[in-house]
């Protein structure tokens, strides 16, 4: 695994590696799979879906308000269009692993 030190964050290329070594796949075809999930996960947010993954998480669209916000440079008022945006809640396992 490429991945050695803590402070560097895990990869599309270090995901790849691992799930090809753990289940005895080629790293091509281990990195169509990660790059279909990914694509999946991406396109049912796109539409609005949530996606649940039981024992770790969910991830959900939401909706995020048009405001007035401030140009730090100048101090004048802007406007901030709506947008969406992907938001991810970690399952309770999940929780618990991290913590302990």
């Amino acid at each position: 695994m490429a991945r050695k030190r803590k402070d560097i964050p895990m990869n599309t290329t270090d995901l790849v590696e691992k799930l090809a070594l753990a289940q005895g796949l080629t790293k091509v075809a281990a990195k169509a799979i990660v790059e279909d999930v990914l694509k999946a996960i991406a396109d049912a947010a796109a539409a609005g879906d949530e996606v649940n993954f039981p024992g770790f998480g969910k991830f959900k669209t939401k909706d995020v308000p048009a405001r007035e916000a401030r140009n730090p440079s100048t101090g004048a008022t802007i406007q901030v269009a709506a947008s969406r945006k992907v938001t991810f809640q970690p399952a309770k396992a999940l929780k618990d692993k991290l913590n302990g």
